[in-house]
C-alpha cells in the first residue's frame, strides 16, 4: 500500500537543545493540575495582539495571561512550571475549511499521482507506471483508485483518458481524481460497471466528456465524478477510524489544533463521534454538512455529536455553486484567459441556477442555520451575494456569518457588499504558491491572477477572514499559507500580485483568531486569553522577527489541546 504524501512531515533541522529541554518540561508538565509557561514569546492574537510573558493553565483552560508576576500573583503556585527557554507560543492553528475524514482515506488507500511539489509525477506514463504497481498487488476485478493528478503539470497537458487508464488493465476498474476533486476519469471497466455509455446523458451542471469525433465517453467526468465514484466500495467504520488516528499525528505535528470540514454527513460525524470517544484523534472539529437539497434542519438536529462539544460539533451548511479554476469548471464573469479547444467565450458554469441557490439559501438561514457556500469565480460570488442579500431581505437576521468558501476572485464590489451583509470569506490563498504561475498564464491572465485571494483588499474593506490548505487538494499546512499571505510568492519563485499581501500578525489571525470568530468559537479558542481553552503550538523561532521567506520553515516543536501536549518535535 503506498501512502499519499497529503501529510508530509518537514525536517528542517533544530537547535537540539532548546527542543530537548522544552519536551523534558512539558512531560513533567503533562499531568499537572496547574501549569504556568513562562521564559519565551507569547504571541496572544487577541484583539489587540498583545506580546506577553506568561500563561497559567489549569487543567483545559486558560486562567491568567501577561507578565510572569502578574500570573503568580493572580494564579498562586503553579503545580508544574514549562520554561519555554525563548520559543514562541501562538495559540492551535485553524485548518479553517478541509476535509479531514476524505484526507485521512485517501493517504491511506489512493495512489499518490500528484506532481511536484507535492508529489513526483511528471508525464501520464508516470501516472500509467503507479496505477500499474498497484494492480499488480490488487486481485482482479478489485478496484484501483488515485488521486492527485495534474493534467496541466504533465508533459503532455491533457487528462488521462479511459484509453490511457485500460493500458494499466482492463480487469480491474479503475478511478482517479484530478487534483482539485472537481474532475475525474474512469477507465472502461469502471465504466461499465456504472453503466455509462454513449447514450447516457449529462447530468445537471456536470459534463461527460466525449470522443472527439463520437458522442463515446472518454472517461473524463467535469463536476459529475459520482457517477462512478458511487460504485467504489466504502471502507469499513473501524477501516475509517483507523484513518482519522492516523492523520491526527500529521495535523498535531502541523500545529492544527482544530479542523473546519467543509462539508459532511450523518456517517461522517459518527465517525468522528467514534473516534472522539476513543481518544484517537485530538485535533478538535467543527463539521459543516453538506446540503445541496437534501439536507432538513430536522436532520441537522438528529445529528449527535456526543458529549464533548469543545472536541466534536456540527458547524455550517455547506453548498456549492461552481466548480474549480484549474478544472475550467469554475463560473467567472469573464472568460478564461486560455480557452479549451472551441469553446469560445467559455466561462465555466453554475452549480445550480441563482433562483434554486435562493431558495436553499433561504430556507436554512431561516432556519437560524450558518451557510458556507464554495465559490472560486467571479461570476458564482455574484450568485452567493445575492442569495445571501435575498435571505437577510426576506428574513432580517443579525450576526449570521455566513461564509464564502475558496472566493478565489471577488472584485472590489463584492468584497464591499460581502462587509455590508456580514459575509465572511474563507480564502484558498495556497492558490499563490500551488497554481500562481497557472492562473497568471492558462486560467486568469495576469490581472486577474494578481488579485486571487486577494486578502488586503478584504482587509481594507473591513473583513475579517480564514485561510486555508484544501486538504487533500493540498496538505495541511498553516504555517505555508501564512508564509504565502505574506509573500505572495509562486512555485516559480515569482511575485503574484504584491499589493494583496498583508502582515504576519494578519496572516497569523487568519489560522487562528479570526478563523475561530468564523466558526462562532471566539469565546473559546482562537487566541491565548483567561478561560479560553489551552490550545498552543510552540514554534522554534518567533515568526514576528525572523526574514518573511522563512515563514514556511519555522519548526513547530509541540501542539498542545486542552493543557495537554499531544505533540512533540
Amino acid at each position: 500500500m503506498s501512502r499519499s504524501p497529503l501529510f508530509p512531515l518537514r525536517t528542517t533541522l533544530v537547535a537540539r537543545v532548546g527542543a530537548i529541554a522544552l519536551v523534558t518540561a512539558s512531560l513533567s508538565a503533562a499531568a499537572a493540575t496547574d501549569v504556568l509557561y513562562r521564559n519565551g514569546t507569547i504571541i496572544t492574537l487577541d484583539a489587540t495582539n498583545r506580546l506577553v510573558e506568561a500563561v497559567f493553565v489549569r487543567d483545559d483552560r486558560i486562567v491568567a495571561v501577561g507578565s510572569e508576576r502578574e500570573v503568580r500573583s493572580h494564579a498562586g503556585p503553579p503545580a508544574a512550571i514549562v520554561d519555554l527557554r525563548g520559543a514562541t507560543m501562538v495559540p492551535g492553528f485553524y485548518a479553517a475549511h478541509d476535509h479531514l475524514p476524505s484526507a485521512s482515506i485517501s493517504a491511506l488507500y489512493d495512489v499518490d499521482l500528484n506532481s511536484p511539489p507535492i508529489g513526483s509525477v511528471g508525464s501520464i506514463d508516470d501516472i500509467l507506471a503507479a496505477l500499474r504497481t498497484r494492480a499488480a498487488s490488487t486481485l482482479p476485478g478489485k478496484w484501483i483508485t488515485g488521486r492527485g493528478y495534474d493534467d496541466t503539470l504533465v508533459r503532455e497537458k491533457r487528462h488521462p483518458t479511459r484509453y490511457d487508464l485500460d493500458r494499466v488493465s482492463t480487469e480491474h476498474p479503475i478511478w482517479i481524481t484530478h487534483t482539485s476533486g472537481h474532475l475525474g476519469v474512469a477507465n472502461s471497466r469502471a465504466l461499465a460497471i456504472a453503466k455509462i455509455t454513449r447514450d447516457t446523458p449529462n447530468p445537471a451542471n456536470g459534463v461527460i466528456q466525449r470522443d472527439a469525433n463520437s458522442p463515446e465517453p472518454n472517461g473524463v467526468f467535469e463536476e459529475c465524478g459520482w457517477l462512478v465514484s458511487r460504485y467504489l466500495p466504502r471502507p469499513s467504520v473501524d477501516q475509517r477510524v483507523e484513518a482519522l488516528r492516523q492523520a491526527n499525528r500529521h495535523y498535531l505535528a502541523k500545529g492544527v489544533t482544530t479542523s473546519v470540514i467543509a462539508g459532511g454527513s450523518a456517517t461522517s460525524v459518527s465517525d468522528l463521534k467514534l473516534a472522539v470517544e476513543r481518544r484517537l484523534i485530538d485535533v478538535r472539529v467543527v463539521s459543516m454538512l453538506s446540503g445541496g437539497g437534501n439536507l432538513t434542519t430536522a436532520a441537522v438536529a438528529a445529528i449527535d455529536t456526543g458529549r464533548e462539544r469543545d472536541r466534536l460539533r456540527v458547524g455550517a451548511v455547506k453548498l456549492s455553486q461552481d466548480g474549480s479554476l484549474q478544472g475550467y469548471t469554475g463560473f467567472l464573469t469573464v472568460p478564461y484567459h486560455q480557452l479549451p479547444p472551441g469553446k469560445e467565450g467559455y466561462r465555466g458554469y453554475a452549480a445550480r441556477s441563482r433562483d434554486d441557490l435562493v431558495k436553499l439559501v433561504t430556507r436554512y438561514h431561516n432556519a437560524g442555520l450558518q451557510v458556507a457556500i464554495h465559490g472560486n469565480g467571479d461570476a458564482a460570488i455574484e450568485d452567493i451575494l445575492f442569495a445571501f442579500a435575498e435571505a437577510q431581505r426576506l428574513y432580517p437576521r443579525a450576526d449570521a456569518r455566513h461564509r464564502i468558501e475558496h472566493c478565489q476572485t471577488p472584485r472590489e464590489d463584492q468584497l464591499e457588499r460581502m462587509r455590508e451583509l456580514g459575509v465572511s470569506p474563507s480564502f484558498f490563498v495556497g492558490h499563490v504558491f500551488y497554481w500562481g504561475d497557472r492562473h497568471r498564464d492558462i486560467f486568469l491572465g495576469p490581472e486577474r491572477a494578481a488579485r486571487i485571494s486577494p486578502l488586503r483588499s478584504a482587509l481594507n474593506h473591513g473583513l475579517r477572514f480564514s485561510v486555508h490548505n484544501d486538504s487533500p487538494v493540498t496538505p495541511v499546512d498553516p504555517l505555508l499559507l501564512v508564509w504565502a499571505a505574506v509573500n505572495r510568492t509562486t512555485r516559480e519563485t515569482k511575485t503574484l500580485g504584491s499589493s494583496q499581501r498583508i502582515g504576519v500578525i494578519e496572516a497569523l489571525r487568519a489560522v487562528t483568531s479570526d478563523a475561530a470568530w468564523q466558526c462562532f468559537d471566539e469565546q473559546r479558542k482562537g487566541s491565548i486569553e483567561p478561560g479560553k481553552l489551552a490550545d498552543f503550538v510552540i514554534l522554534a523561532e518567533n515568526p514576528l522577527a525572523i526574514p518573511t521567506e522563512r515563514l514556511r520553515d519555522v519548526v513547530i516543536l509541540e501542539t498542545i489541546v486542552g493543557g495537554r501536549s499531544v505533540y512533540r518535535r
